[in-house]
């Protein structure tokens, strides 16, 4: 045997080299690179576009802010046209009545002498006074046209307008659920009744805009004194509101305007303040009430089912607040906010009768007092922390416990009351501690003792509900606001000595007249703001007590010198009514609430 038969060795082949890792590794950065610049080139189209569509959007902007200034404009124009024809119906309807009382003396009132006359009843200023009215008015659209069109779209057709304009007003829902049924005032001719109080008297030296003699109807006197000439106003007791106030109508130094927002300022006073926009807080529904905390740092609002908070600062929101165990369905607006002195709390009020009191770093509720049996409309703490006030429309204003939840229940039981509505509309606490106000639906502001609970008095002179009240910094005043579209100063300084000398246990009934006639009221009504176009729905006044701020359902907050009730100026910012409103007590801001579901703060100061 051959050693080639035992060995049979394979001729070993050659086998080709194994492709290198890195081609496919260079492949697969190509196909990435591809890729990116597909996706730089996607990024580079769509910056193009977020361009061109930011133009466009700016245009737009720009475009709407003309809009609305245009509008605002023309809203100003049109209020002051109807100014001038209301004010020339109440001319001729008092030419009218002056002519109907020169004809013969009224029935029911014998023996009554009519003023005489040097000659017969002329009946020919009626109409050439009508023809002055026409004539100013044709000089005023000849003046508007002399300044030349603010913007093209000044031209479209009126009624568009106001269609756009009412469409583009955010419903407020929260206004209808407090305004009682409207009624007639009484006629301020009749007799009065001296054994009872519910009859409302006229309300004091209501002067007409004109700085001359008027005249003020019977008030319970004999047939003699039927009309009576008043002197002319007084200027420290009711200042003359300029009824021109408009963007149009006032110099340029008298005028500031935002994107969004104007303020006219009374060019008959110095210009003493300035006012701007800091801080726009928009929500999901109506903002109905707004406060500031004691140390001006946070401002609360509320609206339907959540309070919030916000740095006053930033505007940021640092909190919201809302009861997950309340119903889910319907709606459920937070009426009133009220931090504690202290800031670790705040109460609200809602629309089911509940009173919550939240621990706001733990966002949870410590405290519900519940009693009212309606919504409750207002809260207010007292300085001391140790009450809580609440007015509900249940006619009831409590006094709440902090410490065990008990309330003293002040009860609005009058039989006088107007169509025995006497709903509790906002409350307030003076001061010292000592007494407690009380807006009501009736008209009336009343005043109670803290501590036995007692009805000390009630402040007659609105003529439509009041609805909110606000003391002075010095518990010496209280000022009221009502749907009449006033506010009145109320001189509380003898209640509050009274109070003082008497102290606490003092019977307080011995100090409240039991009928309007027994004796003079201690709190006189001293001054009136006049100005508003329609409800005055908030008042606050500053903690210098140097201005009273009051916010109307016309849209305008109106700043007003606390001395005199002199306008110092108007501010629009809002598209709907301004329902809530409240001065930082650090001073210099503003925060209001609207039905336009926003909450702005404004900065004020001196110039």
């Amino acid at each position: 045997m051959t050693s080639n038969g035992v060995y049979n060795h394979r001729t070993i082949q050659s086998v080709g080299r194994p492709v290198p890792p890195t081609t496919r590794i260079t492949d697969a950065l190509d196909t990435i690179k591809q890729e990116f610049e597909i996706v730089q080139a996607d990024r580079d189209a769509l910056r193009v576009q977020r361009d061109d569509f930011e133009a466009q959007m700016n245009s737009q902007i720009n475009e709407i802010h003309g809009i609305r200034r245009s509008l605002y404009d023309l809203e100003v124009q049109q209020g002051k046209v109807r100014q001038q024809y209301e004010d020339e119906l109440r001319r001729l309807r008092a030419e009218v009545a002056t002519l109907r009382q020169t004809s013969g003396p009224p029935a029911g009132i014998p023996g009554f002498q009519p003023p005489t006359l040097s000659g017969p009843p002329r009946l020919g200023p009626a109409p050439s006074s009508l023809a002055d009215s026409f004539s100013r008015d044709r000089d005023d659209r000849t003046k508007e046209k002399a300044r030349g069109p603010m913007s093209p779209k000044t031209d479209m057709d009126w009624e568009l307008r106001q269609k756009t304009r009412e469409k583009d007003r955010v419903p407020d829902v929260r206004e209808p659920k407090r305004l009682k049924p409207d009624t007639t005032p009484p006629d301020p001719s009749a007799a009065h009744d001296s054994d009872t109080s519910g009859t409302l008297p006229p309300p004091h030296a209501l002067y007409s805009a004109a700085a001359g003699p008027s005249t003020v109807r019977n008030q319970g006197r004999s047939p003699a004194d039927y009309q009576v000439t008043l002197p002319p106003i007084n200027t420290n007791s009711q200042a003359t509101f300029p009824e021109d106030l408009s963007l149009t109508s006032v110099p340029p130094e008298y005028r500031k305007e935002g994107s969004d927002w104007f303020a006219v300022f009374n060019p008959r006073v110095k210009r003493s303040l300035d006012i701007s926009l800091v801080h726009n807080l928009s929500h999901a529904s109506v903002v109905c009430c707004v406060q500031f905390s004691t140390d001006g740092k946070y401002l609360a609002t509320g609206c339907n089912r959540t309070a919030q908070i916000y740095d006053v600062k930033t505007g940021a929101k640092i909190c919201v607040l809302a009861d997950d165990s309340a119903g889910k369905t319907g709606d459920l607006y937070i009426r009133s906010v009220r931090f504690s002195p202290d800031g670790k709390l705040l109460a609200t009020g809602a629309e089911d009768r509940q009173i919550r009191i939240w621990d706001i770093s733990k966002k949870r509720i410590r405290n519900i007092f519940d009693g009212h049996q309606q919504e409750i409309y207002s809260l207010d703490f007292s300085r001391d922390g140790r009450f809580i006030i609440s007015g509900s429309g249940d006619k009831t204003a409590r006094i709440w416990d902090m410490n065990d939840g008990s309330s003293k229940v002040l009860t609005i039981n009058d039989q006088d009351s107007l169509n025995g509505d006497a709903g509790v509309t906002s409350v307030a606490i003076s001061p010292n501690g000592q007494l407690v106000a009380a807006g009501s639906l009736d008209t009336i502001v009343r005043i109670w003792d803290v501590s036995t609970g007692a009805l000390l008095e009630r402040l007659r002179g609105h003529r439509d509900s009041v609805y909110s009240v606000s003391f002075t910094p010095d518990g010496q005043g209280l000022v009221s606001g009502s749907l009449d579209k006033t506010l009145k100063y109320w001189d509380v300084s003898a209640l509050t000595a009274s109070m003082a000398v008497k102290g606490k246990k003092e019977n307080a009934k011995e100090m409240s007249p039991k009928r309007p006639g027994d004796k003079p009221s201690p709190s006189p009504c001293t001054m009136d703001f006049l100005g508003h176009k329609d409800y005055v729905l908030s008042v606050s006044v500053s903690h210098d007590g140097q201005w009273v701020v009051s916010g109307s359902k016309d849209r305008c907050v109106q700043f007003w010198d606390a001395r005199n009730a002199t306008l110092q100026f108007m501010l629009q910012g809002h598209k709907n009514s301004v329902i809530s409103l409240d001065v930082n007590p650090a001073g210099g801001m503003l925060a209001t609430g609207s039905g336009d579901s926003l909450a702005r703060i404004w900065r004020y100061s001196s110039i």
